[in-house]
């Protein structure tokens, strides 16, 4: 097997769900007492989330970039980055460990296009709804990506922010979601993408009329792969 590294702490709610996730597919996969090869770092998501929230991109590629190259360091062999947000800076990431990126929004594509579903709309933070690095890494696999309204976008924003990240879940924010879900299918969406990596946690696939596609199991399941598969 494979060795790879796991950036994480971002939030460590979502990160636990990546642990689990890893370790349970490549022993359902392998059998007998096998377990995932991993690198873990989790970073202190304080300073990270200052510096989002005041643009200062930089300064998250700085952070992570280094720990990124503490994993190829260590002998990780590939990277993941537990969080959709943080695709922000996953060239500036993969170039300073000098090891390949497993990027979350291919195997998000992947399964949305195998489904049939072309118009898709996506839940996130404010940062992944709002920018290009994320919608346009999808748009360019042929997906139309239908965003929230601004005041929808802000209660998604918000819910994961103060409510997801520190492992709280309530029925109200559910329902709300899924209020901002109902809206987007209004819009002719056929599916809708969890694009925040706590989202699961709230909603599933299942509770509305449309797929929910849940970007942390696909990434998951992507690293199982790429732990599994053959060297070469």
């Amino acid at each position: 097997m494979r060795l790879l590294g796991v950036l994480g702490g971002m939030s460590w709610t979502s990160t636990e769900l990546y642990y689990r996730g890893l370790n349970t597919g490549v022993a359902a996969r392998l059998g007998g007492l096998h377990s995932a090869r991993l690198l873990l770092h989790s970073v202190d998501f304080a300073p990270v989330a200052q510096a989002q929230h005041a643009g200062d991109w930089e300064a998250t590629a700085a952070l992570l970039g280094s720990a990124a190259r503490g994993l190829a360091a260590g002998g990780a062999e590939a990277l993941m980055i537990a969080t959709n947000t943080m695709h922000k800076v996953a060239g500036a990431v993969e170039e300073a460990a000098g090891i390949p990126l497993l990027h979350i929004a291919d195997p998000t594509a992947e399964a949305l296009l195998r489904g049939g579903h072309r118009r898709v709309g996506l839940l996130a933070t404010r940062f992944t709804m709002e920018q290009a690095f994320y919608v346009e890494r999808l748009r360019a696999q042929g997906l139309e990506v239908v965003t929230p309204d601004p005041a929808d976008r802000e209660l998604v924003h918000r819910v994961i922010y103060d409510e997801l990240v520190h492992d709280v879940v309530r029925p109200a924010s559910r329902e709300a979601y899924l209020g901002v879900v109902g809206r987007l299918v209004g819009e002719g969406v056929e599916a809708v993408v969890l694009g925040c990596t706590e989202i699961g946690l709230l909603v599933h696939d299942g509770d509305a009329a449309v797929p929910l596609v849940d970007t942390t199991a696909l990434h998951v399941a992507a690293g199982v792969d790429w732990l599994c598969a053959t060297p070469g």
